[in-house]
């Protein structure tokens, strides 16, 4: 089933993701529907607080970018309980966009390599070194799951030009080409 995507400015993408388990109902199909709405809404990686979910869970494929960043060959995966355990000095510079923040790329500097530690969807347990790319969208996907946007760490100057989109979002003002969730608006 497609899910809609929850908009920014939604309190569910601030919070912290819980860890879940194996018995958590309807675990499966939840992450069934996270790759049915990923694909459906052009992502290449979709984290639950996103479909309104505060657990520690998101889903990747980055294989459609292995043409430009060859890295993200085969990555696919699903990652549950995920934690960053290391990360490198060196950074890397790249655009990023969101389902939630949909219209926006910015330039965002991250760790050019990542060490995580994570369950994947039979609850075998993962660490594993991401650089590049891969590491990239990692990261966008795990700072979901922290209550942290990619918004949140871009420049200063950057962040008071696109102020206004930001706060339309918030209000309900957005166009994307699949179902969304907007913040609830206070009664007057």
């Amino acid at each position: 089933m497609k899910l809609p995507i929850y908009i920014y400015g939604h309190p569910v993408l601030r919070e912290v993701g819980q860890d879940i388990t194996a018995d958590y109902e309807g675990l499966s199909t939840l992450i069934e529907d996270m790759w049915e709405t990923m694909y459906f809404s052009d992502g290449i990686g979709l984290a639950a607080p996103q479909i309104g979910r505060a657990i520690r869970l998101f889903v990747i494929d980055a294989d459609p970018m292995a043409e430009t960043f060859p890295e993200c060959k085969g990555l696919k995966q699903t990652f549950i309980n995920a934690r960053i355990v290391e990360s490198s000095e060196e950074t890397l510079a790249e655009n990023e966009g969101c389902l939630s923040i949909p219209g926006i790329n910015e330039k965002v500097t991250r760790p050019a390599t990542i060490t995580i530690e994570y369950l994947d969807a039979h609850f075998l347990p993962h660490r594993e070194t991401y650089t590049g790319f891969a590491a990239r969208v990692i990261q966008h996907e795990y700072d979901h799951i922290e209550g942290v946007l990619f918004i949140d760490k871009i420049a200063t100057i950057r962040k008071q030009l696109i102020k206004g989109k930001l706060a339309n979002m918030q209000k309900g003002k957005v166009s994307a080409h699949y179902r969304v969730v907007t913040a609830p608006q206070k009664r007057k």
